[in-house]
């Protein structure tokens, strides 16, 4: 009788044991009726939940978070990098696209390269640098939506860049991955490699230079990194690297206030940014999906994989024909997006059998750092910012603690391909904030990962509207992803929480598998906030194959 009152008061107080505590996903859901900052390290998102009890906007959050994740997670981010943000405003309900990706210098030319011995765009080193856009997306940003001091964002990224923070396990491993690339230059060495070697986890690791570079920053605003003392240390590591940045190419450059692009995924509002970013291929693979229904048999099932790895390869395959800098060339986003096309595409897909080189098709004419936050009156930002590769193009600004991004890597050598190097244009990006509605339900998400980032997109938008997850468990979920060497195969790599069976039948249907972890990080590091407008309730999800978490405002005192 004792056992039977025991088991009745569980269930009064936390609900049915099968529905929230026999789970398949780790961890809960962050909810609360204040503000939540998401982020892959816990000391970011610290950082920008603080913003918030001190009356910050979400886009005041989003600024702190990243600053400190430049410091901690150097190899990643930071103000050398790109940076895109997706901003919803609940009282309006408007939303707005920031695209601040920096573009090629003036001099840096298809002819000099070749005149240099290249054939194709290098991945590392001076030549594959573009103009870094993070500060001036940042400045863009809170000029139109920060309520606190522009200087007050910093004092968290000072802090640890000075006092130093300790190691974690994660961002310890992929130090180590980024060793390679530090050995572009000394400097790149003296401040990542102490000692000459990787921090260690739980060391504590300090960047004084880049402290210095951050006082500068918040002290003067984007005039100190585009004109002034940073910008100088820019030209002239460049010169001495015989780079063809000059004094223009930084002063001259402005982030872009884009509309974001969308289509309807069974009765939801899904957005990307329009190109030079890579959102539109999340968009296509769900356009594609859409022509089937979701499987009863459930996410991991292998009928349900097969088709939302096949719908991959025909998206990606227009991703890499059609996309780049709309100022330079035509490109055709509506023809790309439109179900018509996407029927056209999905009738392709064989129900039992891998297409390991689809081509593209004829629409018609018309390693990264991703958070989130929502502040107490609902507004989110979702925002994404990167130095591409690990620790960018391995160029570290002499005496400022930074690495420069190796964006232009993305860059063609074939003056016909719409990613061809020109001067002063974007490159192909990766990067790719998401957001995604339906009535009073708003979600700012992303996931990040090079080549990964459009079909993880399509996955955790799957995992919700398909198969009525929430967003934590939806991120949680097992995933599959790509090589991240821009080419399109049978070749694919999946989490082991995937059933033996499904992995069998799909080998047998003819994907090339490579099973890694339960958790594995190469499937991109997400988080996602949720505002129901109705209630006024926000709920955080930070992905547990990161170092981070999902924060509260804390309460004012």
């Amino acid at each position: 009788m004792r056992r039977c009152v025991v088991m009745l008061a569980i269930i009064v107080t936390f609900g049915s044991p099968t529905v929230a505590q026999d789970r398949a996903y780790g961890r809960s859901m962050v909810i609360s009726n204040r503000g939540i900052v998401a982020t892959s390290q816990y000391l970011a998102s610290q950082a920008g939940s603080q913003i918030l009890a001190e009356g910050g906007s979400a886009v005041d959050a989003a600024i702190a978070a990243n600053a400190v994740l430049g410091v901690t997670e150097p190899m990643m981010n930071g103000v050398g990098g790109d940076l895109f943000l997706i901003y919803w405003d609940a009282k309006t309900g408007k939303l707005y696209g920031l695209n601040a990706s920096g573009w090629a210098p003036r001099n840096l030319t298809i002819a000099f390269l070749r005149l240099h011995g290249f054939d194709q765009m290098p991945a590392h080193g001076i030549q594959s640098v573009t103009v870094p856009g993070c500060v001036a997306g940042w400045w863009a940003a809170h000029q139109r939506f920060g309520k606190l001091p522009w200087k007050d964002l910093f004092t968290s990224a000072i802090y640890y860049a000075q006092h130093g923070y300790a190691v974690p396990e994660i961002v310890d491993d992929f130090w180590r991955i980024g060793q390679r690339t530090l050995m572009q230059t000394p400097e790149a060495q003296r401040v990542f490699l102490p000692e000459g070697n990787v921090p260690k986890i739980g060391q504590m690791f300090a960047n004084p230079d880049l402290a210095k570079a951050l006082r500068l920053i918040a002290d003067q605003g984007p005039e100190a990194f585009y004109r002034g003392a940073i910008a100088r240390a820019i030209l002239a590591t460049s010169a001495k690297l015989d780079g063809t940045m000059q004094a223009s190419d930084l002063s001259q450059f402005k982030p872009e206030w884009v509309q974001p692009v969308s289509i309807d995924y069974r009765g939801w509002q899904v957005f990307e940014l329009p190109p030079n970013s890579q959102g539109l291929a999340a968009l296509e693979m769900l356009n594609i999906m859409s022509a089937f229904p979701p499987v009863p048999a459930g996410p991991d099932s292998p009928v349900e994989l097969h088709r939302k790895i096949e719908a991959m390869k025909l998206a990606y395959a227009d991703l890499y024909r059609y996309n780049g800098d709309p100022r330079f060339a035509k490109i055709p986003v509506a023809g790309l997006l439109s179900k018509k096309y996407s029927q056209e595409r999905a009738e392709l897909i064989n129900p039992d059998h891998a297409n390991c080189n689809p081509g593209a098709g004829k629409p018609p004419a018309s390693d990264t750092t991703y958070l989130a936050t929502v502040d107490e009156r609902g507004d989110i930002a979702s925002l994404i910012e990167s130095n591409y590769d690990y620790f960018g193009s391995g160029v570290a600004v002499d005496g400022m603690g930074f690495v420069l991004q190796d964006r232009g890597a993305l860059f063609r050598l074939d003056p016909h391909h719409p990613d061809s190097l020109e001067p002063r244009k974007r490159p192909f990006h990766t990067l790719m904030p998401g957001f995604m509605q339906r009535g009073d339900i708003h979600i700012g998400f992303g996931i990040m990962g090079g080549s990964n980032q459009p079909l993880a997109h399509a996955q955790f938008v799957s995992n919700v509207v398909d198969y009525g997850m929430n967003i934590q468990a939806a991120m949680s979920a097992p995933r599959f992803t790509v090589p991240d060497n821009g080419r399109i195969s049978c070749k694919i790599l999946i989490e082991s929480r995937v059933p033996p069976e499904v992995l069998q039948q799909l080998r047998s249907w003819g994907h090339d598998l490579e099973v890694r972890d339960e958790y594995s990080a190469l499937m991109g590091r997400g988080q996602a906030v949720l505002y129901n407008s109705k209630t006024e309730m926000k709920y955080g999800a930070s992905d547990p194959r990161a170092d981070g978490d999902a924060e509260v405002q804390p309460p004012p005192f």
